[in-house]
């Protein structure tokens, strides 16, 4: 009987919708515990939860996505929602317009072309470089990158991830070791470098840092998109 709603709980896409909801509800209470150790990020906690919980019970991703769906239909409207406050701090961010440029080239070439050139120091081949070079932007422009560079976009989707949570998790202790105090030159490294998962960590720590954070994934998703065939 156990074994037969067991069975039953999980073709329901209710039982894993509630549960990444659960998870990242628990995620947080612990990061609010402490809020300074960056091993307790949420997404990284959360996403390393639910993947053990797949890997251990045997369900495959795809049936897990039937019910994890309907929060990923929500990444559109909270990615436009970043245009919010923008609007409401465009002064600020033309005040600083130059020197984000500026980094936002320099950072978008660095992120390429040293993803490159480790690639192929190390004989990596051109599909598994294809797939890793962009995965400093955001997974759906990553993706298409990759497959329009006849990469493997499942691939580039796992690397994008992985670097966006080691970007959430490293921020705050690297800028502290760097005495970067200049909360709009931290939220602008963040999401340049780690995308939408540092964002979410940019906008915990601070609201300004949260706003150049998203402005820096959204402009860096249009540069490497042309930097990365430069390269190529």
């Amino acid at each position: 009987m156990a074994s037969g709603l067991w069975v039953y709980l999980a073709t329901s896409p209710l039982l894993w919708l509630s549960s990444t909801l659960v998870m990242w509800t628990v995620a947080v209470r612990l990061a609010s515990v402490q809020p300074n150790n960056p091993v307790l990020n949420p997404a990284f906690v959360s996403i390393t939860a639910i993947a053990a919980a797949l890997y251990f019970t045997g369900i495959d991703y795809d049936r897990y996505f039937a019910g994890a769906q309907f929060i990923h239909f929500l990444l559109g409207p909270a990615t436009v929602a970043l245009g919010i406050p923008l609007f409401e701090k465009l002064s600020l961010v033309k005040e600083n317009l130059l020197p984000l440029v500026i980094s936002l080239v320099i950072g978008s070439v660095t992120a390429i072309g040293s993803t490159i050139f480790l690639g192929r120091l190390f004989g990596f081949p051109h599909q598994l470089l294809a797939s890793v070079a962009p995965k400093s932007a955001t997974t759906a422009v990553a993706m298409a990158i990759a497959d329009s560079l006849h990469g493997d976009p499942a691939l580039t989707a796992a690397v994008v991830i992985a670097t966006g949570i080691c970007g959430a998790i490293i921020v705050t202790p690297l800028m502290n070791a760097m005495r970067i105090r200049d909360y709009s030159a931290r939220g602008f490294a963040v999401g340049l470098a780690s995308h939408g998962i540092g964002t979410a960590r940019a906008y915990s720590v601070d609201p300004i840092a949260g706003l150049f954070s998203g402005l820096a994934m959204g402009l860096n998703a249009v540069v490497t998109s042309i930097v990365v065939r430069l390269f190529f």
